[in-house]
Formats: structure tokens, sequence, C-alpha cells
């Protein structure tokens, strides 16, 4: 049973941390209106060219900078901690009602927030050899969040668990059960976060209960995937024991033959951390034209890029097949929906990867498509069979709203 924290009624405020390898991202967000208080990102942590970047979100203030060497991951927490004293949001306030983490990897166990104890903290650890370049990240801004607030609640919120509801026949690999369960092998999904956040905020710009609506979320960012999410439930998702597996991404190549990894080894004489770079950091759009800014590529391809054309058509491609596969697998679908930087920025990308896709009863309207807009939206004609939308995603009010959420309760 997740254990509870009781918090006083008057904190509402939540600071949201998403610590990555060499970064800080923050967010400080009072659950009462939901309203941001503050943002900040620390940087190149470790490196003499550290930047710490702080935005006071109230009265309009304008972004603060530092730079200069910031060492580790406690010298980050702190001056972040100082960026927002100065704005009178210290981290000792009375209002702060817990700090949320965004963790990526929960493996089985954790279906749900969970407020972090010594036991939750080494079984995240225990799932490193599955998340090697996220968790043990994670768990560093956890140890040291913990040090600066030791009284304060943590909890952790975790990128695969709206993806643990995926029947088993979805999540197994077709591999001896044996051999896979020794070594934690299965489909797990990554983002849910933001799938979760998606697909519920695109049943109510249907005006429809989340459990009487079918949705397909493409998260289309630098690392990109796809649920396919019936009455709120996650049934199906691209990604897979790690984020590689799936659509194509920025640098990650996505669904590859397993055999090209042999075949590479082999042939080419690689090695096992030379495939993986490969696959992860150089392969993708960069691999395919050498960028992965989808802006770029953009630019490229109306000056006649022959190799942007092909990066794009292969991305597009992609998604296609997957919106196919996941109309099959929901039976029904009552809207596909765009979400994250991509998803959420590129007409291009959403009205070419609908296109063809009239027999599914999907289409875009143009002059709707073309509409920039930070609000939920649809682009889809009114007579459309099945809804098109644009509806951005917020991890961190997520996070922020399943952490205050649960210590609450």
């Amino acid at each position: 049973m997740t254990p509870t924290h009781t918090t006083d009624g008057r904190a509402s405020r939540v600071l949201v941390l998403n610590s990555g390898s060499s970064s800080v991202k923050y967010q400080l967000l009072d659950m009462r209106d939901r309203s941001r208080l503050a943002t900040g990102l620390v940087e190149r942590i470790g490196e003499e060219t550290s930047r710490l970047v702080h935005t006071p979100s109230a009265g309009g203030g304008a972004p603060r900078e530092r730079t200069g060497r910031i060492a580790d991951h406690e010298q980050a927490l702190k001056a972040a901690a100082e960026e927002l004293a100065a704005d009178g949001l210290g981290l000792d306030s009375p209002e702060l009602a817990a700090i949320g983490h965004r963790v990526v990897h929960g493996g089985l166990r954790f279906s749900e927030p969970t407020v972090i104890t010594d036991e939750v903290l080494q079984e995240i650890e225990r799932l490193v050899p599955v998340a090697p370049l996220h968790n043990p990240a994670n768990i560093t801004g956890i140890r040291t969040a913990q040090a600066l607030r030791p009284d304060l609640p943590q909890v952790a919120v975790f990128d695969t668990a709206f993806h643990t509801t995926m029947p088993e026949h979805a999540a197994r690999y077709a591999i001896d059960v044996e051999t896979a369960d020794a070594h934690r092998i299965r489909r797990y999904g990554f983002h849910g976060t933001s799938h979760a956040y998606v697909s519920r905020r695109t049943a109510e710009l249907l005006g429809r209960p989340v459990a009487d609506v079918n949705v397909i979320v493409l998260h289309l960012g630098n690392g990109a995937s796809a649920s396919a999410v019936a009455g709120g439930r996650c049934v199906e998702t691209s990604m897979g024991l790690t984020p590689l597996e799936g659509l194509v991404m920025g640098t990650r190549s996505g669904d590859v033959d397993p055999a090209v990894t042999f075949h590479l080894k082999r042939v080419a004489g690689m090695s096992v951390d030379e495939i993986d770079d490969l696959l992860n950091k150089r392969s993708g759009l960069v691999g395919l034209c050498g960028d992965n800014d989808m802006r770029e590529i953009r630019r490229r391809v109306e000056e006649g890029d022959e190799r942007a054309a092909l990066a794009f058509d292969v991305y597009v491609h992609r998604l296609r097949k997957y919106i196919g596969a996941y109309s099959a697998v929901l039976g029904r679908v009552d809207a596909v929906v765009f979400t994250a930087g991509v998803g959420e920025n590129s007409a291009p990308v959403r009205e070419a990867a609908i296109a063809g896709l009239e027999g599914f009863g999907l289409a875009v309207d143009p002059d709707r498509n073309a509409v920039r807009s930070g609000e939920p939206r649809l682009i889809s004609p009114d007579d459309a069979r099945v809804a098109v939308a644009v509806v951005p995603t917020d991890e961190e009010l997520e996070i922020a709203g399943q952490t205050f959420a649960l210590v609450h309760n």
C-alpha cells in the first residue's frame, strides 16, 4: 500500500523536479489555481560553462541567468533554491506541500505516484539496468532534494506508470519466458505523464467522459511515442523495454529488425556500445539527413533537399503505420491527437501524417491546421467521423497534480 502524508491546509505549492544526467529542470506551481509561480533550467552541470536560467511567472518577471561552473546536482538545486528565494518563493516556505520528481522507469511495481521511502528508492535503484541513462540521474535529484528538505514529502511520478494497464499480450515480447522474467524484459512504455494528461484533456475537449473516449496520442518531440488509450487506460504504446523502440525520433531509430545489431557486430565489427550509440544518438532524423530539428528539415525540404525529404517521408510513414495499427487495436477511435514540440507546432507533419487515412474517418482542415495556438483545439472538419486534435502537453502540471493529490489524500 502506498504511504501517504497529510500537509498543512495552507500548503498548496508543489516543486516539480526533472533531473537529467547533466541538467535539472524545475517548476514551482500553486495547486489552488494550477498556476506557475516560477520555472527554471540548470544545464551543463559539472562543466565550466554551466548555466541557470530562472523565470519568475508572477508579474511577468524577466528571466534571470547565471553562468559559471555548477559542480553537481546539489549545487544546482541550491542555486535554484536561491533564485526561488529571491522571488519570495523559498523552499523553506510553509506553503510548500511537497516535491514531485519525474522518475523515468518504475517497472511493474509502481503504477501510481508514490511517496519516496528508503524502500522505494532502493527499488528505483534496482531498475537502473533497464534505465541506465535516466534512473541514476533521477535518484541523484531525489537524494539532493531530500537533503535540502528532509521533512517534506518527496513523491515519485513514473513515466512508465500510465502504461502498466497494458494487457499482458501487448506488454510481452515473444521470447523465452524464463529469460524475459529473469531480466525484466518486457514492454514498459515511456512519456506516460504526457499520454495521461493529453488523453484526459482530449476527452474534455470533446465534451465527453474519459471512460467513453478512445484516443490515439502522438507525443512528437525529439523523443517520440504513440499510445492507444481506451477509456482512460493505456492498452498499447510504441516504446518498449527502453525509449528506443517505436516511432522515428530526433536521434533514435525507433523500430529496426533486431538482427541489424548482430549484422553490425559480425560484418562491421562494431562493439555493443558502438551499436548502442548508433541507434540512440546517430539515427532517426539526424541519421537520415543530419538534422533533428523539424523546422530545419522542413526548410530544406522546401528548398528541394532530397535527403531531408526522405527523412520527412520516413518519419511520417512510421506515424501513419502506427495510427493504422492502433486503430485496429482500439476497434473504435474517437480522436487522434498531436502533442509535444513537433506535434503541437508542425502543421506539415500533422497534415502529412493524416493524409491518405480518409478510410479511417480521418481528415485535417487546412485552415484549422495552420492556426498556431497554445490552446487545445480541433483541426479536423466539422463533419469528420474521427476528431483530429492538437492538445499541448503539460507534464509538469500532471506531475504536480498527482503529487498534490497524493499528499492531501
